[in-house]
């Protein structure tokens, strides 16, 4: 029985994940739809940092490749085989690491929101300008991966009982207690004191 509740626990997180990318996705293709219907462009930055500013971006970050077909040809399907490569490290990998399953989610949806533009339209609807961060200008989709991806890095070194360094106390025993479960099970135990 616990099995079987596990397995729904499992599908319940994969559902709620997918009505996540689902939900960003809608945000993203519908600020880009806004943007490009009004083509708008501010004069004035935001605090000195953001301007909203249109753009059609017909390369990768920043145009680059924009004027060589062939190599956005060949990046188009290499970000279609890294957002494969996400979905099948949200299956596999990480499948009992809830944050990072939902960093890669917000990931997810930013990479198909911006596949979606370069397929359907040929270039990417870019229009939130932060240049004076030594950044281009971007979109919405955008912020979700780089975000996605920051977010993801910290999970995996500080979140949880799975991470790398985990931050709190509880995580770390619990860590230690699944590394002896483990050994017991493959029978490991008692070999590091035989060892001292």
């Amino acid at each position: 029985m616990k099995g079987l509740s596990k397995y729904y626990k499992q599908i319940m997180i994969a559902l709620g994940c997918a009505v996540l990318i689902c939900v960003l996705l809608f945000v993203d293709l519908i600020t880009k739809a806004a943007a490009e219907a009004s083509t708008v462009h501010q004069s004035s930055y935001f605090l000195g940092i953001i301007r909203l500013w249109y753009t059609s971006n017909p390369g990768i970050a920043f145009g680059i490749f924009g004027d060589n077909p062939v190599a956005m040809e060949v990046m188009s399907y290499v970000t279609i085989a890294l957002a494969v490569l996400i979905a099948v490290m949200f299956f596999t990998i990480f499948r009992n690491n809830l944050p990072v399953r939902v960093c890669l989610a917000v990931v997810e949806a930013g990479a198909l929101g911006n596949i979606i533009d370069r397929f359907c339209l040929g270039y990417v609807r870019d229009f939130v300008d932060v240049q004076p961060l030594g950044f281009g200008i971007c979109n919405i989709a955008d912020f979700f991966i780089t975000g996605g991806v920051v977010a993801v890095i910290i999970c995996i070194l500080f979140i949880g009982k799975d991470a790398v360094f985990p931050l709190t106390k509880k995580w770390r025993e619990e860590a230690k207690q699944e590394d002896k479960e483990r050994d017991v099970r493959n029978g490991h135990a008692g070999q590091d004191e035989e060892h001292d």
